[in-house]
């Protein structure tokens, strides 16, 4: 529902597509990485699945130094090295904040490091068991689709995370907001619920239905839709006119809420936005 766009891009987001494999970190690696118990850039890279380009830009920001460097510039890792760079792939994994990650991997203290490994464990452990829900749902659905086999709207649903960005939201638009949004989609009840999902998705559609036919943000059809999706966040939130530019600037700013809404015709999101600042000027003085 709400929720802040995504900070600006940091010298960390050098190949952060690198980080999806850190499951393929191998414990006997880890453990005995050769026989003078380092490992050079290039076989930390295929342990890691972290590209010798970044693991070197890591290097120069102060975020991973090797161990040594051999007189051939090869950069080579110990074991210290190897835990560190463990820590800085699961806080890429779950989506810490680039700019607090080297605030993080720099405690001096085990027992503090320890302990904030074991906060990431919970965490990870709490993705994995989310994951195996939406997998059983998938699994249901197809069993539903090909066999005929009845699922509620519960089912269908079941697994998904509605709170994922309640820590951005809370950031962005504070406790007292969010509350009162959790508490009024709590009073919707199942159906209700239901019904709310609906309304956005065929406003989305409609969206993309105007960008199909060509039609402008001032079109008295696109400032229908406009009325549609603001009378939708005002069940949780009445934005004054400043803020609802902001949200729907937002929408285009964060590629998670663009791709929501530019998934059935690209520029959806843009259309909304333009139009939403034309309805603000209108109707929301």
């Amino acid at each position: 529902m709400l929720a802040r766009a995504d900070a600006g891009k940091t010298p960390l987001d050098i190949d952060a597509a690198s980080t999806s494999t850190l499951v393929h970190m191998s414990t006997t690696d880890l453990s005995s990485p050769t026989d003078d118990d380092t490992v050079d850039i290039a076989r930390l890279s295929r342990m890691s699945g972290v590209t010798s380009r970044t693991l070197r830009h890591y290097d120069a920001i102060g975020l991973l130094t090797p161990a040594f460097t051999s007189g051939d510039g090869r950069r080579h890792y110990g074991r210290d090295e190897v835990l560190r760079l463990q820590h800085i792939l699961v806080l890429r994994e779950l989506d810490t904040p680039l700019a607090d990650i080297s605030r993080i991997v720099d405690a001096d203290d085990p027992a503090v490091t320890a302990a904030t490994l074991r906060d990431h464990l919970a965490a990870l452990t709490a993705e994995r068991d989310r994951f195996a829900r939406l997998a059983a749902t998938v699994a249901r659905t197809i069993d539903s689709l090909e066999k005929g086999t009845s699922m509620t709207n519960e089912d269908i649903l079941n697994g998904f995370d509605h709170k994922r960005y309640e820590p951005e939201a809370r950031e962005r638009w504070g406790d007292d907001a969010v509350d009162r949004s959790n508490a009024k989609w709590e009073s919707l009840g199942k159906e209700g619920q239901q019904r709310h999902l609906d309304t956005h998705r065929e406003v989305v559609e409609a969206l993309g239905a105007a960008i199909r036919v060509g039609f402008s943000p001032d079109s008295a059809e696109v400032q229908e839709i406009v009325a549609k999706h603001y009378a939708w966040v005002s069940l949780f939130w009445t934005p004054t006119a400043e803020t609802y530019r902001g949200l729907t600037q937002m929408y285009v700013d964060d590629e998670r809420f663009r791709r929501n809404y530019d998934e059935v015709a690209p520029g959806a999101a843009v259309l909304l936005r333009d139009a939403a600042d034309i309805y603000a000027g209108r109707e929301l003085k």
